[in-house]
């Protein structure tokens, strides 16, 4: 049952998961704000692009850890119930997803900067992470092949995320999966489609940009 703490915890996720991760790295220490260059999106992706790795790995870091610290906020509001150690109840696991789906939203729409914000693959995948490391190492395994392969990291997120419900179905369906997580794992593919559109356009048309994070521009 929500409760006003339930509320409070959800806003927090939601402000943790709006920290603008890209902007302020740029900002702060490069001078650039990442949304005016390459495909102006507020992500790891094109902080790779504009500012290089010493930037980029920072900011992937950091929007990934949104999504999984938002997810274990559950520990404040569980009656001291600690998802590190011990087994997190149906009602427990759905607090958890609704948190991790707050900071995902405030990837997408942060409040601090006009919510104009990136794609929130990396936050998703913290949030993945927080709620079923098993599953979301087998989608990070994906994203590493087809990105190696075809140097494409919207394709490779894409994939990545297609092979999470599969994995939670197919490969953990003896495991006593929450069917919380197995009816929001279909929601994942669809979430990656839905903020890759243009990037599936430009695949299509052979348009898409390939990666090339060794330098900054």
């Amino acid at each position: 049952m929500i409760n006003p703490e339930h509320i409070l915890f959800l806003l927090l996720a939601y402000l943790t998961g709006s920290f603008p991760s890209a902007v302020w790295v740029g900002k702060t220490f490069y001078n650039k704000d990442v949304r005016e260059y390459g495909s102006g999106n507020a992500g790891a992706t094109n902080t790779f692009r504009v500012l290089g790795k010493r930037a980029g790995i920072p900011v992937l870091l950091m929007d990934v850890f949104k999504g999984w610290v938002s997810v274990n906020y559950i520990i404040f509001v569980s009656n001291g119930c600690n998802p590190f150690t011990d087994v997190v109840s149906a009602s427990q696991f759905e607090i958890q997803l609704a948190f991790g789906i707050a900071a995902v939203i405030g990837h997408l729409f942060p409040i601090y900067t006009g919510f104009r914000g990136g794609k929130g693959v990396a936050t998703l995948l913290g949030l993945l992470i927080g709620l079923n490391p098993l599953a979301a190492i087998s989608s990070i395994t994906v994203f590493v092949i087809v990105f190696f392969v075809s140097k494409y990291v919207s394709l490779g997120s894409i994939l990545a995320s297609m092979a999470f419900p599969l994995v939670v179905f197919f490969v953990l369906q003896d495991k006593d999966v929450n069917s919380s997580l197995e009816i929001f794992s279909i929601f994942v593919p669809i979430l990656t489609l839905i903020t890759h559109q243009k990037n599936i356009e430009r695949l299509i048309r052979g348009e898409e940009n390939k990666a090339n994070f060794g330098k900054k521009k």
